[in-house]
């Protein structure tokens, strides 16, 4: 059987590259790897389909995303080869983030499995790894969580691992959902509560909200986050660029936050606020 490498350009956004992986996933590709530079996406001969690339491309949500070519790949091993190139995330020393062909390691204080079946909030994104950093200074012993667009639910996993008491995990694909049913199972914290929805789904009050969505949403569903904040809460924000932080702060700033701090990688921001 043939195997086919299609090549696309980097999405820009967490919430991109999720929406594009999923869907591509949906006509047929069935392993994807990327960098700074690309996404790759692989499928087998009998699943190929370049009409069906075509017409997904031609979306609005995916209109800075171009295919840069297509290569058919040498008969080889490609899970192998993937599970060889990818790489546990270490954050601070003390929470490592690993995908369960990997042996663990006690010497991390966090050493958090997670089934990276497409990729998704595997901590390898900036904006997943700068909220681990800001969450491992922070206090969730005995706190009420929610984690808001939640993907794998790598960061309600970590609050749990962190001490916080009743942990929500919300998200509007479908896929997410079942996939985070896998990693709390792996994890070992089985009572976070997934909840398959949008902000609208959000039910009582969190003393930290966890929120690495994209600007456009951040900004749209930041007073239903708000709402749900009981006062000294903490929320943070993550999934947007440097330039986007003014905008980020001014709604914070209009709904009754007050800026704390933030993070900054590549571009990326990861920012905390208080109520």
């Amino acid at each position: 059987m043939k195997t086919f490498e299609f090549v696309f350009t980097a999405p820009s956004s967490d919430i991109q590259h999720d929406m594009l992986t999923t869907m591509l996933a949906e006509i047929g590709f069935d392993s994807f790897m990327d960098d700074d530079h690309d996404l790759k996406a692989y499928c087998s001969d009998e699943n190929r389909n370049d009409l069906a690339v075509e017409n997904l491309l031609s979306d609005p949500a995916f209109f800075d995303i171009h295919l840069l070519k297509v290569v058919e790949m040498p008969d080889k091993d490609w899970n192998e080869l993937w599970e060889a190139s990818y790489q546990p995330v270490v954050v601070d020393d003390r929470c490592r983030v690993r995908a369960p062909f990997h042996e663990p390691d006690p010497s991390f204080e966090f050493d958090l499995v997670i089934e990276p079946k497409m990729s998704f909030g595997t901590a390898n994104h900036e904006t997943t790894s700068q909220i681990i950093r800001l969450m491992l200074e922070t206090d969730f012993h005995g706190k009420e969580v929610l984690d808001m667009g939640c993907g794998t639910a790598v960061l309600a996993i970590l609050a749990k691992k962190l001490g916080a008491a009743r942990t929500v995990a919300i998200d509007n694909d479908e896929w997410a959902y079942r996939n985070a049913f896998t990693n709390t199972a792996l994890n070992g914290v089985s009572d976070i509560e997934i909840v398959l929805g949008d902000a609208r789904s959000i039910e009582g009050g969190f003393d930290v909200v966890l929120a690495n969505i994209n600007r456009n949403i951040l900004l749209r569903d930041m007073c239903l986050y708000v709402k749900a904040m009981r006062p000294e809460s903490r929320i943070f924000f993550s999934g947007f660029y440097t330039k986007d932080l003014p905008g980020i702060k001014a709604e914070a700033e209009r709904l009754g936050l007050r800026y704390r701090r933030h993070l900054s990688r590549n571009d990326w921001v990861a920012a905390e606020f208080v109520k």
